[in-house]
């Protein structure tokens, strides 16, 4: 009995050795697990509504033999709707999740430009991404910048993609159908439908910019900042290890 003692007091100081370990761990849950599904099957669904919506707008490829052979195009169209299906229903599941999750959730909603707090931590997100600040304050959600990102390239785009995208399928749908009841209004604002494509096309260049720097800023802030930016996506916790 006595010999097997130094072996237990060891393996109770490791045990308390790796409490003390996991105390020192600045980690805050973040992201709950249906803003982070919404996350990845909204961005597969942004992938495949920019592709299709590029050469939906450009132009297909040339194909062989007779046009009645081929229907890439349609293809192409039925991607591209049921991509958008996809991205509207989680937008509304994700507008409704902001109402019933925690604040995290609530960020991409919203800019407090009345705060003036914000206006500061903004002016020095932005020296830290010039590399004029030596360090960047710690902030448990997304930064001022990243939020004000967030609201106006991602948020509102999106919800001006979905509204000008069901206006251009009602055009397809017909005067009967539920896009025209909803979205038909858009034509009573702008009545030459080639303006709503253009503006539509446009918005997926404004996507994709911020698809672009999102994904930068958040290898960037990985590397630089040492704190967890892409698996707090994924695990919903963010790790602070500075």
């Amino acid at each position: 009995m006595l010999e097997k003692m130094p072996s237990v007091i060891a393996r109770i100081g490791n045990d308390a050795a790796r409490r003390d370990r996991s105390v020192e761990r600045d980690v805050v849950y973040l992201y709950e697990a249906p803003v982070r599904l919404w996350h990845w099957v909204n961005a597969a669904a942004v992938l495949v509504l920019g592709i299709t919506g590029y050469f939906i707008g450009t132009g297909t490829p040339a194909m062989p033999g007779e046009a009645s052979d081929n229907f890439l195009f349609g293809y192409l169209r039925f991607a591209h709707f049921s991509a958008g299906y996809v991205l509207t229903i989680g937008f509304l599941l994700r507008i409704y999740w902001a109402l019933v999750g925690n604040s995290h959730a609530r960020q991409i909603f919203y800019v407090p430009l009345w705060r003036r707090c914000f206006w500061s931590e903004l002016w020095h997100a932005v020296c830290w991404y010039a590399f004029l600040a030596a360090k960047p304050k710690k902030h448990t959600g997304h930064n001022p910048l990243a939020q004000l990102a967030m609201f106006f390239m991602f948020t509102l785009t999106t919800a001006f993609m979905i509204v000008t995208g069901f206006a251009l399928y009602a055009q397809g749908s017909g005067n009967d159908s539920w896009q025209d009841k909803l979205f038909g209004w858009v034509f009573a604002i702008c009545p030459n439908s080639q303006d709503v494509h253009t503006w539509h096309h446009l918005g997926l260049w404004v996507i994709v910019c911020f698809a672009l720097v999102h994904i930068y800023a958040a290898i960037w802030e990985d590397v630089m900042s040492r704190r967890s930016i892409i698996s707090s996506m994924i695990s919903g916790e963010r790790e602070f290890r500075d």
